[in-house]
Order: structure tokens, then C-alpha cells, then sequence
């Protein structure tokens, strides 16, 4: 036998689940306009009441069943169907009957959760617990405030509350629910006094605000590294370790090669600042965040931005930048990892560009996995990306140079296309990138952006495949 709860069928039950999933993405803080959603204690309890019947005239009911784990069986193998549709919400992908079990909880998890967590709603959310607490406590109990009171006291002495802190504004906008379920057919005859919804707003509050201050502390800590790096101070450091070495003309470090560590130097504080900035950090989250759901998702979200005639360029640059950083989100740590471990080097820009090309076989495994190895989701940004650049790969040059050094595989096409590109600027023979007056100077690519491109890729390249194999 299959699905066997006695008064409602598999099929109405999905049914009233896709309206939970409505009501649980509502919950989380956004209407599907993208305007704040604002609840009152009403419509919360409302909200949690959804979840009461799931608990309870569903998954307990089961319970009594003699065919319970077929039918539970039954409703995870609708809930995968459900999930897969390509345009599920990511962030509920896990949903499965043992999270319907616990359903309270999951939906006021998610009013805890929502990101404009502002004090109107925290007090909409503590003065639904309470209501729903007194409601509960008042079946049982003939002085059911002082019974709470007296429970929630034993309970606050155990936790340790920080002072209090002004939060962000309250939210703009409201948002009606719908109808409880248990108002629909079936009748809720649990007492909810058995479940303390105070205490577990109260610990999910807590809980997020030590997540708050720990993110807080390393964002302070990003900031002074940051700001270290942004004034040079590194760089200072290595120069000033440059000038205490004994000059003569027959060491290695002679005048021209002081001068390529201190732009070195230079360089590497430059791109530094970039993979630090909180700008970046908050593009490779995001990043993270949007191509964790399936292309047909965010493709839509990409598409459906609106690109203004004055505004193209930017958008398309930044939409060039996410894209890339999204191809190293998951290797994030690795990437400015190599970049900081990597020490100085001494062979001219030339020399450089000349073992990039003949690591092209062998290299990039440092970050990149080999092209058959490569994750689908990467595929996708990559082929994503090609479509955006429409055969203007001198685009990239207005990319940071550390961004397509790192973010490109070796074996890709739009490698190749973004190496020839700066081989024909090696040589001269490019007529749309104007990178430097090197070749028109008759100098060295030395200090330049053309040298600084290479240098980059050069790390990547090169110095991270040679320290990937001396890790083995």
C-alpha cells in the first residue's frame, strides 16, 4: 500500500504544502515584488498554526498507521518531484517529511531569519509566542500568565542575554496570510503548551546574535587588513627590507631588480586590496548565493535586469565580474591563499609570458580542475560568460587583473582568447587595447598594465601549479 492517512489525500496535501512553501518564502522577509514584508503577531500566528498542521494532522496521524513508513515514503518521493523543478526556491531545497515533522520550528525559523529583522518585527514575533504560549498554558492552567511568567523566569536565568541594541527600521510593507489549515477541515486539538514558542524565539535570537557579532569581528578584522594593505604599508615593509640588502652589481639583486620587487610589491598590493575589500567579499557571497540554483534561475535573473543605453558597459562589467567570481566562490579561501603565499619573482615580464605559454599542457590545477573534472554549475558561468563578452574580449581588460587571472581556466576557450589578446599587445599589433606606449617607446614591459596582466596570470599559472606539485 502507498499513501494511507486517513482524511486527506496525498495529492490535496501537496497542495496545501506549495501554499506552506508561499508562506515560508514570505516569512523569510521579501513579497515577490522583492518589497519588504512586514507581519503582525496576527498573521505569524497564522503563519505557525500551518505548521502546527502539519505536526500534527498529518505527520502524527501518520503515526498511527500501519503503512507509516510507505507513506512517508510516498510523501518525500512528491516532495522530490516538487523539488525539482527548475524553479523551486534553492534556499528550501532540503524540505522532506522529517522537516514537516518539526514544522513549527522551520517556520519560525524562518521569521528569525529574515534579513530586515527590524524591531517591529522582532516584537510581532515575541508577542505572537507569547500569545500562543498564554493560549496554550491557559487549557491547563487557572493563572496561566503567572504560570508563564513564572516558566519563562527559570527559563532566562539559564541564558546569557547581551544588552539590548537598536536594530535596524522597522519594515514598509505588509503581506496578508492565508487562511490557517486548520480552519479549512481539520480541527487542531493539540495543546500547544507542550512546545514553549518563547523560549525558542528567545534562543534563535540569541543564537543570531552571536552569528551578528561574529561576523561583525571579522568584518573589523577584514577592514584593518584591508585598510593595511590599501595604504601601502606592506609594500613599505618589503621596500624597506629591499634597501637594508648590500648592493653591488654582481648580485642578483641589482638595480633593475629592485626596481621589479618594488613594483612587484606594488602589484601584489594592488590586486590584494581587491580580493579584501568588502565589496568583493560581499560579490563572491552573492555570487555563491545565485549560481547555487540552477541556470535556468539565474540566467532569468540576469536577463531580466534592465540595461539602460547609457548605462551597458557598467552593467555589463559587473555582471561580467559576478559571473567570474561565481567560477572561484567555492575556492575562494584557495585563491587569496596562493596569492599571498607566492614570493617574489625576478624573471622579466618576458620570461614570464614565455612559461605561461608552456604550462598551458599541465598548469592551472592548482584551482582549476581539468576540464572533465569541471563542475556543471562552472560550465555554465563560463559558457555565460562567453555569451556576455560577444567576442569583446578586450572587455576583460577592464577587469581586474587578479579577477581573470585566477577566475579563467587554462584549458578554456576564453584563456586562449584573452592570452592572444595579450600577445598581440606584446607585440604591438593590437589596435583596440591601448595598455601601455611600451612597444611605441621601444622599452621593456616593465611597469606597465600589460606587465602587471602577466605577472598575474604568471601566479596562477605557473607559481601555483609549481607549488601544487611540490605539495604532493
Amino acid at each position: 500500500m502507498g499513501w494511507s492517512h486517513p482524511e486527506i489525500s496525498l495529492e490535496d496535501l501537496m497542495h496545501l504544502i506549495k501554499g506552506f512553501l508561499d508562506i515560508l518564502i514570505l516569512a523569510s522577509g521579501y513579497q515577490s515584488s522583492g518589497l519588504p514584508a512586514m507581519w503582525d503577531s496576527e498573521n505569524i500566528r497564522k503563519a505557525v498554526s500551518w505548521g502546527l498542521f502539519f505536526e500534527d494532522q498529518v505527520l502524527a496521524r501518520l503515526r498511527n498507521s500501519d503503512d507509516y513508513v510507505q507513506s512517508l515514503k510516498e510523501l518525500d518521493e512528491a516532495l522530490l518531484e516538487l523539488r525539482s523543478h527548475p524553479h523551486f526556491p534553492q534556499g528550501l531545497s532540503h524540505l522532506s517529511s522529517a522537516i514537516l515533522t518539526r514544522a513549527r520550528d522551520f517556520i519560525l525559523g524562518h521569521f528569525l531569519q529574515s534579513v530586515h529583522l527590524g524591531d517591529a518585527h522582532v516584537r510581532a514575533l515575541l508577542s505572537a509566542a507569547v500569545e500562543m504560549d498564554l493560549n496554550g498554558l491557559s487549557e491547563t492552567e487557572s493563572d496561566c500568565l503567572s504560570a508563564y511568567t513564572e516558566k519563562l523566569s527559570s527559563q532566562i536565568k539559564s541564558l546569557h542575554l547581551s544588552p539590548k541594541t537598536n536594530g535596524p527600521e522597522g519594515l514598509k510593507r505588509t503581506v496578508d496570510v492565508p487562511g490557517s489549515p486548520s480552519t479549512i477541515q481539520y480541527k487542531n486539538d493539540r495543546h500547544q503548551s507542550s512546545h514553549d514558542q518563547s523560549s525558542f524565539v528567545i534562543k534563535e535570537l540569541l543564537k543570531r546574535q552571536r552569528t551578528m557579532s561574529s561576523v561583525s569581528s571579522a568584518d573589523t578584522a577584514l577592514s584593518v587588513l584591508s585598510d593595511i594593505v590599501a595604504k601601502n604599508k606592506w609594500v613599505e615593509l618589503h621596500n624597506v627590507q629591499i634597501a637594508d640588502q648590500p648592493f653591488n652589481h654582481g648580485s642578483q639583486v641589482n638595480e633593475k631588480g629592485q626596481i621589479r620587487l618594488v613594483l612587484w610589491n606594488q602589484w601584489r598590493s594592488k590586486n590584494l586590496s581587491y580580493l579584501l575589500d568588502k565589496r568583493t567579499v560581499r560579490l563572491v557571497s552573492g555570487a555563491r548565493l545565485i549560481f547555487s540554483a540552477p541556470k535556468v534561475q539565474w540566467s532569468q535573473v540576469f536577463e531580466r535586469l534592465a540595461i539602460s543605453t547609457e548605462a551597458h558597459n557598467t552593467k555589463l562589467l559587473e555582471l561580467l565580474e559576478l559571473s567570474l567570481l561565481g567560477t572561484i566562490s567555492s575556492r575562494w579561501s584557495s585563491t587569496v591563499e596562493l596569492f599571498i603565499s607566492v614570493a617574489s619573482d625576478q624573471l622579466p615580464i618576458s620570461k614570464q609570458f614565455n612559461e605561461i605559454h608552456k604550462s598551458l599542457q599541465g598548469g592551472y590545477e592548482y584551482l582549476h580542475p581539468k576540464e572533465d573534472l569541471m563542475s556543471i554549475k562552472e560550465n555554465d558561468i563560463l559558457e555565460y560568460v562567453m555569451m556576455l563578452l560577444d567576442n569583446q574580449v578586450d572587455l576583460l581588460w577592464k577587469l581586474t587583473p587578479v579577477l581573470a587571472a585566477a577566475a579563467i581556466p587554462s584549458w578554456s576557450t576564453l584563456f586562449r582568447l584573452y592570452l592572444n589578446d595579450i600577445n598581440k599587445a606584446m607585440k604591438g599589433d593590437s589596435s583596440i587595447i591601448r595598455c601601455c606606449s611600451c612597444n611605441q617607446e621601444r622599452k621593456e614591459h616593465i611597469d606597465c598594465q600589460l606587465a602587471e596582466r602577466i605577472w598575474c596570470l604568471h601566479i596562477f599559472q605557473v607559481r601555483g601549479s609549481q607549488l601544487s606539485a611540490a605539495s604532493k
